[in-house]
């Protein structure tokens, strides 16, 4: 029997025409790429090294404790959520209950997703930080929305929000901003100042937030501060997170949300739907992760901020110049100094030029021309391993 492939006269195209844009992830190409020219990784985000040892003998203890093996409950199992809530608590002075306003989710990347399908309809405009993480803009296309970029700028070595620009996007239309703090792939770390006005804004023009903030503990410059802590915030935000950054366990692909209980239950309602649960002995392991000391964030701060710098002096001593991120573990380069405008040409020759891998943050932009000269880098590396790629980005200085 044939396949319709969608090309035949006639045929309508086997893909939603809301995703027709999307093909497969520019993260999927650079790590195929990697592996066929054996060039160092550094265009996706997943460390090389597993998290605590601790932590992955509390996922197998569950395993073999039969805790977790059959489905958990919707919500997440009660140890998850009721973890998830003392962390809030602890760090940032946030209440909630872990009956009714946590909800635990495939990744942080399914918690985006079902809270936009569920939050945003046919015709809404979602405000999104430009550049913004490829998903989310397939995720607003899936829900019928239109995406509305409000471009970060490079200023003075770092990527700014313009806020005058964040409030003339705002239209009677407007139903939510979808908000990345620490912000991938800039690095940019909203300052309280601009969270208030953010806040203030969603309040005014009585707006719903979704706020991205898996890197809340990679933070080397200023602080991590969620928004549902601002005036008017804690009924109309939906604050995401997840295990994967935190404790170096991605595939594990543990995340959660917390959020009043009328926008829990909204959100539960798509999630259901999508992956139910997953996960189960992992969520027990990362219910005992979100416990350990201070000492542990403070030391995977500390190694993270060493292997920025390291990655970003070689960088610049390349020749290409160096966005420092404040946060999460991308740097973000401009390739003009070396001679170069296309990031995609440049990321796809790069490694058989060095054997490097890098990421092209034109795919994080709509406007692609905007991004072009601007590539990223991950540094969630070994040591060796990145002095290694610091060594052969060497052999392009001009």
């Amino acid at each position: 029997m044939a396949v319709m492939t969608g090309s035949e006269p006639g045929s309508r195209p086997l893909l939603n025409r809301r995703l027709a844009p999307f093909g497969t992830t520019i993260f999927a190409e650079m790590s195929a790429l990697a592996a066929r020219t054996g060039a160092i990784n550094l265009g996706q985000g997943f460390p090389d090294t597993d998290g605590p040892e601790e932590i992955r003998e509390a996922a197998v203890r569950a395993l073999r404790d039969g805790r977790g093996n059959q489905y958990p409950p919707g919500p997440g199992v009660p140890e998850l959520r009721t973890a998830v809530t003392a962390h809030q608590q602890r760090r940032y002075g946030l209440s909630y209950d872990p009956d009714t306003e946590v909800l635990v989710t495939a990744g942080a990347t399914e918690a985006v997703a079902a809270a936009l399908l569920a939050l945003v309809g046919p015709g809404d405009e979602v405000i999104a930080l430009e550049p913004y993480y490829d998903s989310y803009a397939a995720n607003i296309a899936m829900a019928g929305g239109t995406r509305v970029p409000v471009t970060l700028r490079p200023h003075e070595g770092v990527f700014r929000l313009d806020l005058d620009e964040l409030r003339a996007a705002v239209t009677p239309r407007t139903r939510l901003i979808l908000l990345n703090t620490p912000h991938n792939p800039t690095g940019t770390v909203l300052t309280r100042d601009e969270l208030a006005a953010v806040a203030a804004l969603a309040v005014e023009r009585d707006l719903l937030v979704v706020t991205d903030e898996v890197y809340e503990h990679l933070v080397f410059e200023g602080e991590h501060l969620p928004l549902a802590g601002f005036p008017g915030m804690r009924d109309r935000t939906v604050t995401v997170s997840s295990a994967g950054k935190t404790f170096s366990f991605t595939g594990w692909k543990v995340g959660w949300l917390t959020a009043s209980p009328a926008l829990v239950t909204a959100v539960r309602s798509v999630k259901q739907f999508l992956t139910y649960v997953s996960a189960g002995p992992f969520q027990y392991a990362v219910a005992e992760a979100l416990r350990l000391p201070d000492s542990y964030f403070d030391d995977l701060r500390t190694d993270l901020r060493a292997k920025r710098d390291l990655l970003s002096e070689g960088l610049a001593a390349a020749g290409f110049a160096v966005h420092r991120p404040a946060g999460t573990y991308f740097v973000t380069t401009d390739i003009r100094p070396l001679g170069e405008r296309d990031g995609f040409a440049f990321c796809r020759a790069l490694p058989e030029r060095c054997g490097v891998v890098a990421v092209p943050n034109a795919v994080f932009y709509d406007d692609r021309e905007q991004g072009a000269p601007f590539v990223r880098f991950a540094f969630c590396k070994r040591t060796a391993v990145l002095e290694e790629a610091v060594s052969r980005l060497g052999t392009l200085k001009p």
